[in-house]
């Protein structure tokens, strides 16, 4: 059985990044986020990059680690409103921005795996998400061109994997994973459990042809919010 598994996933990463490339990134606030490949991709030192992603994290965590040591130049992200950081360079004109409806996102990261250069959707229309974009009419409603993405790199983290990198999902963690792992030239997957043998193939989320690269993870689950109740007297 052949390997994608690699130990040092910093230099793995390392080997492959380059200013100014376009990297998808798994994951829904804090939850199934590829912690240690994002740190792996913080020590690359690469700079001018643009993130796709559902949001950049929050202060300190996930993709916020980016932005404090300015490596990043653009986001593509539906939703950023966890991160102060990432509101003051957005402000002070250092981070250019594109917003992109969730359901979108999902569909240009599909499309840019699947193959599909675009596609025309009614989401977004009268809002400035229209802006600049195609725009045609199907049976008397109006859709606008949004295109596939395609990133440069991929990261994304499951719950297990095998050696030749078939990957499967935990819960809600599973998020927008399945679809940035599909949307990267080389994608780079991370794991907690990988397994000498085959998963079961009626139960594997992504096919391990689309993962080059396979790490264990460093063990971090941060918590995005933590709410607790107040215990009630019996």
């Amino acid at each position: 059985m052949a390997t994608k598994v690699v130990a040092d996933a910093a230099q793995a990463l390392a080997a492959q990044v380059r200013d100014g490339m376009t990297i998808a990134v798994g994951g829904f606030g804090l939850s199934g986020i590829p912690s240690r490949l994002i740190t792996a991709l913080r020590d690359s030192g690469a700079t001018g990059l643009t993130i796709v992603s559902n949001n950049m994290g929050v202060d300190g965590k996930g993709l916020g680690l980016l932005l404090e040591n300015k490596q990043v130049a653009k986001v593509l992200a539906s939703y950023v409103g966890e991160n102060k950081l990432f509101a003051q360079q957005f402000l002070s004109g250092e981070l250019e921005v594109e917003f992109v409806p969730q359901g979108t996102l999902a569909e240009r990261l599909r499309a840019g795996g699947a193959g599909i250069p675009a596609f025309y959707t009614p989401t977004g229309v009268g809002t400035p998400v229209a802006e600049g974009k195609e725009t045609m009419e199907f049976n008397g409603r109006a859709a606008i061109l949004e295109r596939g993405i395609v990133a440069d790199i991929a990261l994304v983290r499951a719950y297990d994997a095998d050696t030749e990198g078939n990957l499967r999902y935990r819960m809600t963690s599973r998020n927008f994973n399945p679809l940035v792992a599909t949307a990267g030239r080389v994608t780079f997957a991370e794991a907690e459990n990988i397994h000498e043998d085959y998963l079961d193939p009626t139960r594997v989320d992504t096919p391990g042809i689309y993962v080059q690269h396979l790490v264990a993870t460093d063990g971090t689950k941060d918590i995005e919010q933590r709410t607790v109740r107040v215990r009630q007297e019996a």
